[in-house]
C-alpha cells in the first residue's frame, strides 16, 4: 500500500489494536470502548499527498431537526482546540473528530502516529456525553460545551 499505511499498520499491530483492512483501500477501521461510550476509528494513509488520518466516528448521528445545534455545539467545542477537530456532515449527521498530519520529507514515527492516534481517542471519549446531550435535546449546545471544559 505504501510506507505510510505500512507504517501505520505496524503501529496498530504492535499497539495490539484489532483493526479491520478495506479491501483494496488504505484505510483500517476499528472499534473503541472509552470511559463514555463506544464507537468506531477510521485511519486513512493518504500516500500521494503524504498524509495520515486518524478518524473517531460518533456511534450517534445527529438527526435533522438537531443538526444546526450540533453545528454549533462543534463550532463551540473547535474554538481553540490545537491538535484535532470535530466535523459535522450537514447531509446525513455524522459527527467524528479528526486528527491528521503531512509527513511530506519525514518518516512517520510510532510516537507520532501514538500521539495523533491517542489524542483523538482521549477529545473523542472526553466530549462523546455533550455531544449525546445535544442530539436529546437535554442541553444547549453552549451549556454542553461547558460541561467539558469547566
Amino acid at each position: 500500500m505504501g510506507p505510510i499505511f505500512d507504517a501505520v499498520l505496524r503501529f496498530f499491530e504492535d499497539d495490539r489494536w484489532d483493526v479491520a483492512r478495506l479491501d483494496g483501500e488504505p484505510v483500517l477501521s476499528m472499534n473503541v470502548a472509552g470511559k463514555n461510550g463506544q464507537w468506531r476509528c477510521v485511519a486513512k494513509s493518504r500516500e500521494e499527498q503524504k498524509q495520515f488520518v486518524f478518524y473517531s466516528v460518533c456511534g450517534t448521528s445527529a438527526p435533522e431537526h438537531r443538526r444546526q445545534a450540533v453545528a454549533e455545539f462543534v463550532t463551540r467545542a473547535n474554538f481553540g482546540m490545537v491538535i484535532g477537530n470535530f466535523e459535522l456532515d450537514f447531509d446525513d449527521g455524522e459527527i467524528r473528530y479528526k486528527t491528521s498530519i503531512d509527513v511530506e520529507g519525514v518518516p512517520l514515527a510510532p510516537a507520532l502516529i501514538k500521539n495523533l492516534v491517542y489524542a483523538n481517542v482521549l477529545m473523542m471519549d472526553r466530549y462523546l456525553p455533550a455531544i449525546t446531550q445535544v442530539i436529546e435535546g437535554t442541553a444547549s449546545p453552549r451549556a454542553a460545551v461547558a460541561s467539558v471544559e469547566s
